[in-house]
């Protein structure tokens, strides 16, 4: 799948797809796809923390994007640096998916399994009624995310570049 000795990236679009808004993640996982590079995992997820963890195991960079419930509005973007801090629990405390996402990447940070790049995207939902649609602000929102996360890794592609000395 990857060449040996290649940095192992994954992104991981968390959701369910049949839960309105929740499916935020696994549509963006699906923009994305065509856009990364081949050398990038591109996964849907249904949040199942143990198997999380287990998706996280051995990555250099993990890119994660999941639907929250902070209160903010519908189709709200937020980034942030989990391998530098915790995730706020005001944003990620509810989880349609039992144990959270944050309860997931601690977890892995205690079992010394944290990627040494971990970016989560939030993108803030409005409804989770079974069967529904994506609400059209996290539809505008989740083409936004996938556009930043192909930027994001191309930049660190470039980064990585520069660093071996091939610019």
């Amino acid at each position: 799948m990857m060449r040996h000795g290649a940095p192992r990236r994954i992104v991981i679009g968390i959701g369910n797809h049949d839960r309105g808004d929740d499916a935020a993640g696994r549509y963006v996982a699906r923009l994305s796809r065509p856009m990364l590079p081949d050398n990038v995992v591109v996964v849907e997820h249904d949040g199942e923390a143990t198997a999380l963890v287990a998706c996280l195991d051995g990555v250099d960079a993990a890119f994660l994007v999941d639907a929250c419930s902070s209160g903010a509005p519908a189709g709200t973007v937020r980034r942030f640096d989990a391998a530098a801090a915790r995730l706020p629990s005001v944003a990620f405390g509810l989880s349609t998916h039992g144990f959270g996402l944050a309860e997931a990447i601690e977890l892995t940070r205690v079992l010394g399994q944290l990627p040494p790049r971990c970016v989560v995207y939030a993108i803030e939902a409005a409804r989770f009624e079974a069967g529904a649609a994506l609400s059209p602000p996290v539809h505008a929102a989740a083409a936004e995310v996938a556009r930043r996360l192909c930027i994001e890794i191309a930049g660190l592609d470039n980064t990585m570049r520069e660093k071996d000395g091939h610019a």
